[in-house]
Formats: structure tokens, sequence, C-alpha cells
């Protein structure tokens, strides 16, 4: 189990700035990520990529010359926020253009992609590429749809070369994508991992199995088998992986990963045994890799991914890189940079408001205080069903974001913010502290929903009505979830529904929320009978029947606790 750390809830935060401290000579820290500390050529691509943490030596351990420009850095298991991802794009940009690279998780790919929205909108030229190598998460026909695993490594190094050569953005997004899509991985699991602070493992496997097509954010796999000889095992994953082999492919590049608790000797022994496979295929094996590259705290078990070579990924695969976990060919030639790094959080402003207004934004702190309180006594549980086909995050996250938000709302309302302004700063709050999918929701409805209030009024019962549609407008647009998908959303349709009917027949805010409430909380015990077809869960459809979704089981909650304020 994960054993060493004061605070469970600062384990990333201290992590990264012991990693900062160890490997200066690569790296800068910057909040919410780092950066390199050597110079960047003006005009040069910048690639920055990133994910949760308890991956390492991903994502930080990618920076460096020949690989990745910055790296962005999440909570444990949990995406970095929109506010994080922009802020560190913004200190690698060189004025080349951004090519953002992160495992295809549904809270990556909002966070990633709302802050390259918000990077575009200020003249930056951003693209995306999320990778998708994990041939157990989805079918060949359906690539889009797979995780990212170990070949974040394999993704992220051509596309490194390729810019670090000179290329083009539109070049480096090409080669970029051309790299995932001839990138493949297949792993197994011995053991489950342990979140900081956690008494038990977010699954386990039985005494003599092993779990196949695990994820790396403590998923359990899609299936068990008797655990088998090296050689088997090497067969096992290796003719997975073979079934997708592009036709005429002669070369391939490889990367056998360890999980965070399986011992390098073991990799070394499968490898003679995954090497031998590969030959007997006619395969020719370039620059292959074995050890830790994307890891999943403490647990046990290991990954192989290959990519598929042609004379353009070849070229980039096994060219010069230096950083922490990956260093080839040649030394790079450096110098130290010279920029200084800008810390962009100053001190907040807010617009004028009225004593009314002011009264408002005092009501909506004292309403996260609750929610703050509820969440901290309902993490565990909330972690608990998480954990049925996901990471088990989901309490901690939601707990962090709360608190967070009431910070915020309270030194928002202390600086005479109003009702409007003081929402808006916790869901900004809310988003950059708990980060991953549900920061992500929380904070873009929240931030919706404030764009129905005002400053100058407390919150009427039209508005408020208003807001919430608004909110759940923005979290379908772009979080893409739909009733029945087994998600928040399948609460948070109802609640909203249900607040517009109940105040349209006249009811006062205090009975149409409680009504709200219950409707939501029934929907959100109602999913217990769906299959989850977005997110982490989606791979583990079958274990998560029976059990309910966290992420509409905590907006009930939530909605349950502000009906009790009300009335």
């Amino acid at each position: 189990m994960t054993t060493i750390f004061d605070a469970p809830e600062e384990f990333a935060t201290t992590a990264l700035a012991g990693f900062a401290a160890l490997y200066s000579r690569f790296i800068r820290p910057v909040k919410g990520g780092v950066v390199r500390s050597t110079a960047v050529p003006e005009g040069k691509v910048a690639v920055v990529v990133g994910g949760g943490s308890g991956h390492y030596p991903a994502f930080a351990g990618y920076v460096g010359p020949g690989l990745a420009d910055a790296a962005v850095a999440g909570d444990v298991f949990a995406s970095p926020s929109t506010a994080a991802v922009a802020r560190v794009c913004r200190q690698a940009h060189r004025g080349g253009g951004i090519l953002l690279g992160f495992g295809n998780y549904a809270g990556d790919v909002l966070n990633f992609g709302v802050a390259a929205e918000r990077l575009r909108a200020e003249g930056i030229d951003v693209r995306i590429v999320p990778v998708t190598d994990d041939v157990a998460s989805a079918s060949v026909e359906t690539p889009a749809k797979r995780r990212g695993i170990a070949g974040d490594l394999v993704v992220f190094k051509v596309a490194g070369a390729a810019a670090e050569a000179g290329l083009s953005l539109d070049e480096v997004e090409r080669i970029a994508r051309h790299a995932n899509a001839r990138t493949v991985s297949f792993g197994v699991a011995f053991g489950g991992c342990t979140l900081p602070g956690a008494g038990q493992p977010l699954f386990t496997v039985p005494a003599g199995q092993m779990a196949l097509g695990l994820g790396i954010h403590g998923e359990p796999g899609i299936r068990e088998e008797a655990i088998v000889s090296s050689s088997e095992l090497a067969k096992l994953l290796t003719e997975k992986l073979l079934s997708e082999r592009p036709e005429g492919t002669k070369r391939v590049g490889a990367v056998l990963n360890g999980l965070g608790s399986t011992k390098y000797e073991e990799l070394f022994v499968l490898w003679t045994a995954v090497a031998k496979q590969l030959a007997d295929a006619g395969l020719e094996v370039v620059a292959p890799e074995a050890g830790e590259f994307v890891t999943s705290l403490d647990m046990q078990g290991c990954s192989l991914s290959l990519i598929w070579l042609d004379e353009e990924l070849e070229t980039h695969w096994t060219a010069a890189c230096d950083s922490p976990v990956l260093r080839r060919g040649a030394t790079i030639a450096t110098t130290p940079a010279t920029d200084v790094l800008v810390n962009e959080d100053g001190p907040s402003s807010y617009p004028e408001a009225t004593e009314e207004g002011k009264r408002g934004g005092a009501c909506i702190a004292d309403l996260f205080g609750a929610i703050a309180g509820l969440l901290r006594e309902a993490e565990e549980e909330l972690g608990r069903i998480d954990a049925r086909a996901g990471d088990g995050d989901h309490g901690q996250g939601m707990y962090r974001g709360a608190t967070a938000a009431f910070d915020a709302a309270k030194a928002a309302s202390a600086a005479g913010a109003g009702t409007a302004s003081v929402l808006a700063a916790a869901g900004d709050a809310w988003a950059d502290r708990a980060g991953g999918t549900s920061g992500a929701i929380w904070g873009l409805l929240l931030r919706a929903w404030s764009g129905s209030l005002n400053d100058n009024a407390a919150p009427q019962a039209a508005d408020v009505v208003k807001g919430a549609r608004q909110g759940l407008d923005s979290v379908s647009r772009l979080g893409g979830a739909k009733p029945g998908d087994k998600t928040l959303v399948d609460a948070l349709v109802p609640f909203v529904e249900t607040l517009e009917a109940s105040t349209a027949a006249g009811k006062p805010m205090a009975t149409a929320w409680a009504d709200a409430a219950e409707a939501a909380k029934t929907a959100a015990d109602a999913t217990a009978s769906l299959t989850p077809k977005l997110g982490r869960a989606r791979p583990l459809a079958e274990k998560s029947l029976g059990h309910p979704d966290a992420g509409a089981i905590s907006l009930a909650m939530i909605a349950g606790c502000v009906a009790r304020k009300l009335g």
C-alpha cells in the first residue's frame, strides 16, 4: 500500500515539490506542473503533456530536451483542472503553438479541451491529441473510445522529437496522431493499488489469479484468469497486440512497463519471452524499453506497448532525448532558461455590489459551508461507490472541491462580492482544486449558474431556475453526457425539470427545491440499473451494474443538503 505521506490530500503536491527539487537540471516547478529548466528556442512547438498524479514517471518525468516542454499534474488519479492546464501552457508557449497530449479519459478530455478553447481565445494555436492505445478498453472498430495507458510514453516521445526537430505545429500534430494510430497496449495486474490514506486497495485480485485489461487509475481488469508462466504471459500479451498488426509491418518499437510494484528483474525475465514472441512473428524490435514509465501507485502488474514503425516514426522514436525517465542518443546541448515564470494568482477583485447583493453572496457562501461539511462526512461512502467500476477517488475529489469552493466563496464575500461573483468564484475554485471529471463538471455547472444571478440582488426564484437550466445545458454540451449514460446528468436532468415545474406551479423556492432534490435522489438511486456509456467505468460496465453512479449520488446529496438549509 501507499505508506509514506503526511497529509493524504497533500500527497500529490508534496511529491511534485520533491521531484522538482531533485531534478532541477531538467525542470522548474510552476503551480500545477513543471516546465523545462533549459532554454527553448522561440518559435518552437511546445509539447505539453499531463494527467493525474500517481503514475510517475508520467507525466513530469517526461519533460526535457527531445521530449516534452512541460507537464501538468492533477491530484492522485484526477485530471488537472482547466485553470492548471491553461496556466502551464502559457508558461511553456514560445510562439510556435502548443500540442496537448494526455490519456483518453473523460476528465482529461474535458479539462484539456476547455483549456484549449481558452488559449485559442487568447490567440494561441493549440492542438489536442488524446492517446488511445489500450486495446482492452474498446474494439478495433471504435479506437476513439480506447483509454490511454503506457502508450502515452510512445506517442509523447515521437511528438517531442518532431517538435525538437523544428517541425511546424501542423506536422507535429500529424505525426503525433500517426504515432497514436499505430500504438497498442495490453496489461495485466496481480494486485490492486491503494490511495494515500486509504485502508484498503481500490480492487483486489484473488490469490493465484491475474486481472486482464486493467486501467491505470485503480480500475479492475475486464476479467480474471489463473496466473501463468513468463512464457505464457508473453504469449498472451503479444498475441493480443499482434492481432492488430498493420499489413507489411516488419519493425516495431516496444515498451514493457511495470505498474508500480513489479520488480525490474521480473520485467527482464518477461522481456526475454516477449522478444522471442516478436521475433517468431517476423518482427525486428527497435530501441525497446523495460521499466516503470506509466505506473498506478503501488499496483503489481505490467503492460506491453508496441508501436508499428515506418521510416518516419522510427526516426522520431529513436531520436535523442534527455529527461528524468528516458535518455537516448547524443547529449542535446542546452543552456539554462532565463525567462521569468509568472505567478498568475494575484489578489482577486470583484464588481461593485449593493448591500442586498452582498447579503446574497454571504448566503451562497453559507450554503457552500454546509456542502463542504456534508461531503467531508460522505467522502468514504462516495469513494466506495466509485471504486465499483472506477478509481475510487470521487469522494476525495468532491470533498477537496467543495472545501476549496467554500474557502473561495468566504473570501469573495468578505471582499464585498455579490451573489453572482461569489458563486462564480466558488465554481472556479471547485474546478481548480478537485480536478478530474467531477471538478470540471461542477466548475462548469456553477459558473454557468452564476450567469443568471445578479451582484446587486439576492437570488430570485426565476433567476435560480434559469441558472439551473443554463448549468445543465453547459454540462451536457461540453461533457457530452445524456440521460441513460450513468453519469451526474441522470440526476441533474430530473432536478432541473422538477425545479422548473414546481416553480411554474407557484410553489415557493424552498418547496420547489425540495421537490427537485427528491427527484434527483430517486433518479440517482435508479442509476444502479444502468451500465455506463462514458468515462473510466465504461469498459467495466458489468461490474457497475447493480451499483449507483457516484456522480449522480453526490449531486443528489448536495441538492438535499441545500434543501435542508432552505427549509
